[in-house]
This record gives C-alpha cells, structure tokens and sequence, in this order.
C-alpha cells in the first residue's frame, strides 16, 4: 500500500524527529530519575499509545476539530497543565521511588505517559501535518496508512524515549539510597514536570 520510496523519506525523517528532545523525553526522563529503569520504560510504552490514539483521531478526521476549535484546543492544553502541575507536586511531596511498589509505579507510569501524550493538543496538531504529506489518497485506505505512519513514529519514539529513561534510572539508582538525594531527585523531576506545564500552557497554537 505505501510505497517502498515513500518509507525511505519518512523512516529517516520520523527518526530525526524522536530524537530531537521535546516534552516526551523529558517527562521519560523525569520518570526514570523518580522511580527508575522499568517505569520509565512503561511511561515511554503510555506515550507511545497515546501518540497512536492521537494518530487515530487525525487519520478519522477528528483531529481536525481541535484544529478549528479554538476553545477545544485550550481545554486540553489546560487539563495537560494542570495534570503536570499535579505530577509535579507528587514527586516533590514524594521524592525519589523507594521502590517498595514497583508494579504500582509501572502501572501508574503507563497511564501518566499516556495522559501526558493525550493532554498535549500539539501532537494531533504535528501529526496533521506531518503524516499527511506522505499519504496517496490513491494508494488504500487512507486511515491505513495514517496508523503504518503512525506506529513507525510510535515505535521509534518508545526506543528513544524508553532509552532516555533507562540512562536517567541508571543515574537515579546511584542516589536513591541517599534520603537527602533522594529529595533532590523529587525537587528535579517536579522542576522537569512544572517546565512542561509551563511550556504547554505558554505555547502558541499556531
């Protein structure tokens, strides 16, 4: 259905964008310095699926309404805002993960990458139009090869973003032994949360 010339533009090009740093990795990251290596690979995996629901949505014509809704695209950036803020004062109250409920915070990971993804109108936004340029209305299904588009992106950004994670668990790990570190780390990744509140409720719509 997609061809063989058109993946050979698109697999380099969604590379180069899962590996440029932006919101995603940076809340892996925080996640992996807060409670280490398996959650963080579990809030790259929620990412992920909630980059693929938003994928969806654009590929069903959904995603267009939050781009002529002015009102729609503020109360999901809001609702993203306030979820941060909230993640933010966990981890600060909290501190570092002593690791005495690791499958709670893998869980618990999962569904916070996942609304974190979900709460950010810009990635239906960038998907509309990105994915787009390499659709052939003549080629299939157009949903089709929105989600083959999509999941490649998804992939890709569970790689780089589960790895981010890893490298900041490994870091994390070092310290949290340590109850004055272990503040510390909750202090940082409360401070990378509360920039990303900040910067989704400071970003242009455009």
């Amino acid at each position: 259905m997609i061809e063989f010339q058109t993946l050979l533009v698109f697999v380099p090009a969604a590379l180069a964008l899962n590996l440029t740093p932006g919101a995603d990795m940076m809340f892996c990251f925080g996640q992996g310095l807060r409670s280490g290596a398996w959650p963080s690979v579990s809030a790259s995996a929620g990412v992920s699926v909630g980059s693929m629901i938003h994928v969806l949505l654009a590929g069903l014509g959904l995603g267009a309404a939050v781009s002529a809704l002015p009102w729609l695209f503020e109360v999901i950036r809001w609702m993203g805002a306030a979820y941060l803020m909230f993640l933010a004062w966990g981890a600060v109250r909290n501190g570092a993960s002593t690791g005495d409920a690791p499958m709670r915070s893998t869980r618990m990971a999962f569904r916070d990458g996942m609304l974190v993804n979900l709460t950010n109108p810009k990635v239906i936004l960038f998907v509309l139009a990105f994915i787009p340029q390499f659709v052939d209305p003549t080629a299939g299904s157009v949903l089709v090869q929105f989600l083959i588009f999509g999941l490649i992106i998804a992939f890709g950004g569970f790689l780089v973003n589960g790895l981010a994670g890893i490298f900041a668990g490994g870091a994390g790990k070092v310290l949290i032994g340590n109850p004055r570190a272990s503040r510390i780390i909750g202090w940082v990744t409360g401070g990378i949360y509360s920039a990303l509140a900040i910067r989704l409720v400071m970003m242009e719509r455009a």
